[in-house]
Formats: C-alpha cells, sequence, structure tokens
C-alpha cells in the first residue's frame, strides 16, 4: 500500500480518501502553513508520496525537505501553472488558441498603458498575474476606469515585499460558457460548466469562479473541447491539471489552468477518474 501525503485539508482531502483507500493508497494530511514548524526535526509521518506540492511555496519547501517524496505536481508544475502570463505565452507558442492578452509589468508609463488599452475593443479584463479564485479580477469599460483600477495595482505593488508585479489586460469575451476539464496523466477525465444563478447576472455578476457564487455542473464535453484541454496540459507537462475554456458559437480558448485544482463531486467526472488518478499516484511513487 502506498501512503499519500496531501497538503490541503479540504474538500479534495475529504473526498479523495475512501476512493484511494479502495485502490490501496492511504491518505494521510499534511499541515504545511498556518503553525509553527521546527527545522530540526521533522513533525510529519514517513510517507511514499506528494499530492500536491503546497500553495505556499516558502513553507512548501520545508515540507517538501522533511516529508524527501515525489509530488503529484511538483514545485516547478504549480509555478509554472500560477503564472498566468507563462501559460499563455507558451500555449500561444504552442498554436493553442488562447485569449488576446497583454502582460504589464509595473511600473509602466501611462501612454504605454494607454496603447496597451487601445489594442482591445472595450470592455478589458484586468486581472493579477499569480492570484487563484478570481480575486482581483476587474473589467474596465474605458480608459479612464482602466487606469483608475491600474492606479490601486501600482499602491499594491509599491510595497518591496510584493514580489509579483505584473498583471494581464485581456480581451473580454461576451457571452462564453466556462468550462473546468479535468485531465490527468495527458487524457480527459471530466469537466463542469461554471455558471452563475440567474439572479446574480442581472445584478451585473460575470465571475464564474465557484468561490465567487458560480454553480459546477457536470458536461459531456465534445472531442474537439476534450482535445484542447490535453493539448494545454500535455505542452505544460502538468500531469494533473485543471484546464480553464472559455467557449463561444465559433471559438474556445485556454483562459487560465490551475495545478491544485480541487477535485468535485465523483459524478461530475467520467468512469475511471478514480483508477487513473490512482495510477498516476502510484506512477509517480516509482520515479
Amino acid at each position: 500500500m502506498h501512503r499519500l501525503a496531501v497538503a490541503t485539508n479540504a474538500e479534495t482531502f475529504e473526498r479523495m480518501q475512501a476512493p484511494l483507500a479502495a485502490r490501496d493508497i492511504e491518505v494521510g494530511h499534511v499541515e504545511t502553513a498556518e503553525r509553527t514548524l521546527p527545522l530540526d526535526e521533522s513533525p510529519f509521518d514517513e510517507y511514499d508520496i506528494g499530492f500536491v506540492y503546497p500553495s505556499r511555496i516558502m513553507e512548501g519547501a520545508v515540507a517538501d525537505a522533511m516529508l524527501d517524496v515525489p509530488w503529484v505536481n511538483d514545485r516547478e508544475a504549480i509555478l509554472r501553472s500560477r503564472n498566468k502570463a507563462d501559460v499563455l505565452a507558451r500555449l500561444g507558442r504552442a498554436d493553442v488558441p488562447v485569449p488576446e492578452t497583454v502582460m504589464v509589468s509595473n511600473p509602466a508609463s501611462e501612454a504605454e498603458l494607454t496603447a496597451a488599452f487601445e489594442q482591445f475593443d472595450p470592455p478589458v479584463v484586468v486581472k493579477p498575474n499569480s492570484t487563484t479564485r478570481g480575486v482581483g479580477v476587474a473589467k474596465a469599460h474605458d480608459l479612464d476606469s482602466f487606469l483608475g483600477i491600474v492606479d490601486y495595482l501600482d499602491l499594491v505593488h509599491d510595497y518591496r515585499a510584493v514580489g509579483d508585479q505584473s498583471f494581464l489586460v485581456q480581451e473580454y469575451i461576451a457571452d462564453a460558457a466556462d468550462y473546468r476539464v479535468m485531465v490527468v496523466d495527458g487524457e480527459y477525465v471530466g469537466a463542469v460548466e461554471r455558471r452563475l444563478p440567474e439572479a446574480s447576472r442581472e445584478q451585473g455578476r460575470w465571475k464564474h469562479n465557484v468561490h465567487r457564487g458560480a454553480d459546477a455542473e457536470g458536461q459531456a464535453l465534445p472531442a474537439a473541447l476534450r482535445e484542447l484541454a490535453e493539448d494545454a496540459a500535455d505542452e505544460l507537462a502538468i500531469p494533473y491539471l485543471g484546464v480553464d475554456l472559455l467557449v463561444t458559437e465559433d471559438r474556445a480558448v485556454v483562459n487560465e489552468t490551475n495545478a491544485r485544482p480541487t477535485i468535485d463531486s465523483a459524478t461530475k467526472y467520467e468512469d475511471g477518474f478514480w483508477d487513473d488518478l490512482a495510477a498516476l499516484i502510484r506512477q509517480t511513487a516509482e520515479q
């Protein structure tokens, strides 16, 4: 039996315990953040493999050193997926369709910012380069609003301790369906459509993040969209990946990726999902 260290204690940890135990993989929680960690002796039990590298990179490095295990999605995979601009640049160069995007490295002159805004038909989406769950993402309908959003980002980036001082200006794709597609070891294993309740849409809400109130409903995707998600995971070389697709009547693009995606309820995945995940875990442990 393999012993799997899981660096989260939320839905994913709870949902994976019984299915993986049935496949001879014992799941344990390793608490890596919001605690004290003496550095002279490991407080963790013995494990064979980790799932996935902790979200806090500094604390994760300490846990990684103490556990000394291979990870399903290692540190490099987490950092690559978290950098939205890196993902879009890699995918775009590989001819995987992505939204039109400009990266801004702060500080940039008002002339440069204006030129970036004018490349798009408003509105534009402004998003921090490395946040998750839709944090800090805004929509600007005109130049003054855009420059006002940038002013707030300037204030945040003025703190020298802020490591990432970049953000993205991106086309707004209206009326797009928003899918989170799961790919395990290069293969499509299921998808959900994230959709805001009607009442929220009537209030002008537009972000489809589940953590912002959207519902996630299981969907059977056509082959072309499955292949698009698989192409993205293959190009990024990330074995366990959530791929976010925006789909309209005439196009589909990879909007973002998540190398630490939450595992949803089993009804939202293809038959064999847990077998595929268990196989990836065993394969990683044997590396």
